[in-house]
């Protein structure tokens, strides 16, 4: 059994051995499994059964995963991608009034188009001619809205008819357990501590059980129904002409994530030959493929994640890594009362919902989503002020599409009228053309 896995892996070939990539594995899971908590929390919030959510988010990561590192032999792990889920929930769900079932129709729509181009090979033309500044600035909004978010939750922020915002009550005590979460986890990462993000939801959900705020379920217990969500998307509902633009953002935020992380973890794990990563394709198909699995489990789309670098940085040169985070995801399944007392909110006397668990993690998480601003060229107003809108829109309008939207439009426009045209892509154009009269139908129905 040894020499097969040591052959079917290559092991030998990748100068790496059974027991490092074991400990590869185990350490992407500890750097990622805070999507365990935080996924079923935030998409629960547009009425999707929590246990229901966590079965889909565990499942789809683990087949996606699994399917990762026997397909392609990359250490790579995937779960529901941060980004998506609150475009899922915040923007189509509850800002939009779009029923859950409808949106993952549109998820997996988007899959099938992703796993379309990856086989036609059309999506490096739609990856050249998408605007760094807009894809830069997109990862940097969505880290704005997460971190919002996040705030929100710990208490820290509340709404104020005069301001529209205020800080919250520090004082009270649910408030303080996510001042000490953040406190805790920023910490770890500080002192790069492996999995930093899951020991803090840990921590913090410790600490709130003597203090009453977090209420102690037991550790292990049979796997909860996936039920409520296994094949529950509508389809035909996403089908519908005025949901093309969700179908084609969720496609957007896809695609860069994916090429991203495979961009960066490749670079990491010295997987690039001469400016090309082998088997590219097969790691887009597996996305891609992952996130029709997704929708169909029920959860928002699948991603690669970029937390795969925790492992290569441990050794990880196979697929074995991944196939290890694939089964601890599906381990994960037996300890669904630990994963319902982290996530569960907290109910205060006015009235708010608080999650001061998993708070902390999605502050934190803004945070590293905001890296790529340094890749913007602020020095050309005709870029970064697009960049700039995009940014500032997606946190104040609480919407991802408006951002990415507004940042098109404001692109196309201020590259026409500076003499700058032909810098632009036609099919920029025609997108913020799109999005443009996307607007208008909104202002009409």
């Amino acid at each position: 059994m040894k020499r097969l896995i040591e052959n079917f892996f290559k092991l030998k070939e990748l100068n790496t051995n059974i027991r490092t990539e074991i400990i590869a594995g185990l350490t992407t899971f500890m750097t990622m499994a805070y999507i365990i908590f935080v996924n079923p929390i935030m998409i629960s919030q547009t009425g999707m059964d929590f246990g229901s959510a966590m079965m889909a988010t565990c499942i789809s990561a683990a087949v996606a995963t699994i399917m990762m590192g026997l397909y392609t032999n990359y250490p790579i792990a995937l779960a529901a991608g941060m980004g998506e889920n609150a475009f899922f929930t915040y923007t189509v769900c509850i800002t939009m009034g779009i029923s859950w079932q409808v949106a993952l129709g549109c998820v997996f729509i988007e899959g099938l188009i992703f796993v379309i181009l990856t086989l036609l090979k059309i999506r490096q033309a739609i990856i050249e001619a998408i605007p760094s500044p807009i894809r830069y600035a997109t990862a940097c909004g969505i880290g704005m809205l997460i971190a919002f978010v996040g705030l929100v939750d710990a208490g820290l922020i509340t709404g104020h008819p005069a301001t529209f915002v205020t800080l919250g009550d520090i004082s009270n005590p649910v408030t303080l357990l996510s001042i000490f979460g953040l406190v805790v986890t920023s910490i770890l990462i500080i002192k790069k501590v492996k999995g930093a993000i899951l020991w803090g939801i840990l921590f913090t959900a410790i600490l709130g059980i003597p203090l009453g705020i977090v209420k102690y379920q037991g550790l292990i217990s049979l796997p909860p129904s996936m039920a409520p969500t296994f094949l529950k998307l509508d389809i035909k509902g996403a089908l519908n002409l005025g949901l093309l633009s969700i179908i084609f953002i969720f496609l957007f935020m896809d695609i860069f994530d994916t090429v991203g992380t495979l961009a960066g973890v490749a670079e990491l794990g010295g997987f690039m030959k001469e400016g090309s990563l082998p088997r590219a394709g097969r790691a887009m198909f597996t996305d891609a493929v992952g996130t029709c699995v997704g929708a169909i489990c029920g959860t928002p789309t699948v991603t690669s994640y970029i937390e795969s670098a925790a492992g290569i940085a441990s050794g990880g040169r196979s697929g074995l890594t991944a196939v290890i985070t694939g089964l601890m995801f599906l381990a994960a399944l037996f300890f669904s009362p630990l994963v319902k007392m982290v996530g569960g909110g907290y109910q205060t006397t006015k009235g708010f919902l608080l999650h001061p668990v998993t708070a902390p993690a999605l502050i934190i998480i803004g945070c590293m989503m905001l890296q790529m601003i340094t890749k913007i060229d602020w020095q050309d107003y005709s870029e970064s002020i697009p960049a700039f809108i995009v940014i500032i829109m997606m946190p104040l309008t609480f919407s991802i599409a408006t951002g990415i939207a507004m940042g098109f439009i404001s692109y196309t426009a201020l590259k026409l009228f500076t003499g700058k045209a032909k810098e632009v892509s036609w099919l920029v154009y025609l997108l913020a053309i799109l999005f443009i009269l996307r607007f208008i139908y909104l202002k009409l129905i």
